[in-house]
């Protein structure tokens, strides 16, 4: 933790914007620091947030204030939730404790929030490009400001931040990038880039010891004459020892690697890349977690830290596991018994669970990074050489990955699983990482199946039929805690296409999938204390529908109401829809799930009861629509 309490005037309460930060001496702006580190603590320790990437930037981000000039000088944040510190000091400190609380201050950087806040970055690897555009905007208009591109937890190693930087390198506009190297995205950084990073930290060596030969030879008989004929000797030798020839090769002027943690040196550093009319390049070495002990032993862990003790750094202990731990649990029992299932993550390793996968099969386990694209082309890969492999990615990260789930999955047939982790409302971290449309983009795509567990019970079928399925196939699972129901011991295949009566009633069916079957279940009670005696399907499958099933349920019920847990314009619903409307079926019919928004951030039972997804209001609704009230 970071040292005994300093009761000295808070230096703190007396900067609410970054031009305070110009007044005060270096040794101010250190208890600075000192102080943000036990505010950022103390907050995150109660509602949880990244905390381990934000402690680590915290001289950083004082250092780009006491240098640039926002938001006349543009500083954009890759990703946005390295900007804590960055949120403090601009005016709202006083709004800090409600950082991803319904209502409150959101984790990344918001536009909408704070002029300070110039770009929004919920997703890694986008700042380069934005930057390069935003350059080349300044000099077309004839202006005159400095663009800065804060690149850190291993958002270099997306594959559009390296896109960037060669366009960067190809026009060489006025631009300054600041890498913050930390040696970790969210767990240890992986590949050849991050390797070659590591590398670059003994650059200095070579720099000092030219100095010292330089400064020599000088006072030798000859000695100028040496030096001229040593530089072309010197061009070899610095592609050999010097560390950032990579980005001097591209046409970016490196300079580095500084300490991440000395205002003094950062503000000097940062004052050097001003002078340059091309890029250039500032490469920062911080400690993730740096001050708070647990952070610092655990940064993969505290990254997105859930409510901790601070004395000890442990976490709130949860009375179950998640469907993460449960996905991975049973990969690795199939994995057991069939030495061609493969896991891959894209820097995800914890958050996906697969961590224990690794563990156990680390010769079997890819951490891609920060490239979901080149995950899924990955498994096309080995799927296309006989393996079975499991690529677990988020909902919002897949996105990335579109052209690759269709040009090379779909088109190809090839039988790689898609494990869809945070599928749904996902809570704190808001717009960005809203898992709500997967189910809408990969119904279109031809060979794919979709399936949608009810339980973790139906989970560790639904990934066995998914792993064995000769063709693509997704299964999408929330961020939550399962519900505690009894796990078979034997795993079986589900026959493709084919739902379940859960509840049987006469009046209407709610015909739920996914994370929706549990409270339409509790809905079909709320109904039937009120005389409502509805039907409850357990759809299971969003591709290919259980077309039978659903015709019979239509074709005997007033009027059907179909839940799902995303996007209701495009998604489940309107597959259901599309199905009545082909075979002609006439029903009064509604869909319910998450209007075409933007859905905040808050927790996930807020949102989902905001939304009219939890048993209360899905019942409400149901009754108003059976006793004829038009629904939208």
């Amino acid at each position: 933790m970071a040292g005994k309490k300093d009761h000295r005037e808070s230096i703190l309460q007396r900067v609410n914007s970054p031009g305070d930060l110009k007044n005060l001496s270096w040794e101010e702006l250190n208890r600075l620091a000192a102080e943000i580190r036990e505010f950022l603590i103390e907050v995150v320790s109660k509602t949880g947030g990244h905390l381990s990437s934000n402690l680590g930037t915290v001289e950083l981000t004082l250092a780009l204030h006491l240098v640039f000039d926002v938001p006349e000088d543009k500083i954009i944040w890759d990703v946005g939730h390295q900007t804590y510190t960055h949120k403090i000091i601009t005016g709202r400190r006083d709004k800090f404790h409600t950082i991803r609380q319904r209502g409150g201050l959101s984790g990344f950087t918001t536009p909408e929030e704070s002029p300070y806040d110039i770009y929004g970055a919920g997703h890694a690897s986008t700042a380069l490009s934005v930057a390069l555009g935003m350059a080349t905007a300044r000099d077309l208009k004839g202006e005159d400001f400095h663009v800065v591109a804060v690149v850190g937890d291993g958002s270099l190693t997306g594959g559009v931040a390296l896109e960037a930087l060669n366009q960067i390198g190809y026009l060489k506009k006025r631009l300054i990038i600041v890498l913050n190297d930390n040696k970790f995205s969210i767990s240890p950084n992986v590949g050849a880039l991050s390797g070659y990073l590591n590398y670059m930290i003994s650059g200095q060596f070579y720099l000092k010891v030219k100095e010292h030969v330089a400064a020599l030879l000088e006072h030798l008989p000859g000695g100028k004459k040496m030096i001229e004929v040593g530089r072309s000797l010197e061009e070899t030798l610095k592609k050999i020892f010097v560390p950032g020839m990579l980005f001097e090769q591209l046409g970016i002027k490196y300079i580095g690697p500084v300490s991440g943690h000395s205002i003094r040196f950062l503000t000097k550093a940062l004052e050097e890349t001003k002078k340059y009319n091309y890029p250039v390049l500032l490469h920062v070495i911080t400690r993730k977690g740096k001050g708070y002990k647990p952070a610092e032993k655990a940064a993969n862990l505290f990254h997105s830290a859930p409510v901790f003790d601070i004395k000890t750094g442990e976490f709130r202990k949860k009375p179950r596991p998640s469907f993460s731990q449960i996905f991975s649990k049973t990969l690795i029992e199939i994995a057991e018994k069939d030495e061609r299932i493969i896991a891959i993550t894209a820097a995800m390793p914890e958050g996906t669970g697969l961590i224990a996968f690794k563990e156990r099969f680390p010769e079997r386990f890819f951490d891609v990074g920060i490239a979901e694209q080149h995950a899924v082309l990955f498994a096309a890969g080995l799927a296309k050489e006989g393996m079975l492999p499991v690529a677990a990615i988020y909902s919002t990260f897949l996105q990335r990955a579109y052209d690759m789930l269709y040009h090379d999955l779909s088109i190809m047939n090839l039988p790689v699983t898609i494990g869809i982790d945070r599928a749904g409302v996902v809570g704190g971290d808001g717009p960005t990482h809203q898992g709500i449309f997967d189910m809408a983009y990969l119904r279109i795509f031809p060979n794919f199946v979709i399936m949608a567990p009810k339980d973790e019970n139906e989970l560790r079928h639904m990934l066995y039929t998914s792993i064995y399925y000769p063709g693509p196939s997704t299964l999408r699972y929330p961020r939550d805690m399962v519900y505690g129901v009894r796990l078979d011991e034997e795993l079986k295949k589900l026959e493709i296409g084919k739902g379940e009566i859960l509840r049987e009633g006469r009046d209407l069916a709610l015909v739920a999938v996914g994370t929706m079957v549990r409270p339409a279940l509790e809905a079909a009670e709320l109904l039937s204390a009120r005389g409502i005696n509805p039907t409850v399907v357990n759809a299971r499958f969003v591709k290919p529908l259980d077309r039978g099933l659903l015709l019979s349920v239509a074709e005997s019920h007033e009027a059907v109401l179909t839940l799902e847990e995303g996007v209701e314009k495009g998604g489940f619903g309107s597959a259901v829809r599309e199905l009545l409307d082909e075979e002609g079926v006439q029903v009064r019919f509604a869909r319910v799930g998450v209007p075409s928004m933007l859905i905040p951030h808050g927790s996930r039972s807020q949102l989902l009861k905001e939304l009219g997804l939890d048993p209360s209001s899905i019942s409400l609704r149901a009754e108003k629509f059976l006793h004829g009230e038009k629904e939208s």
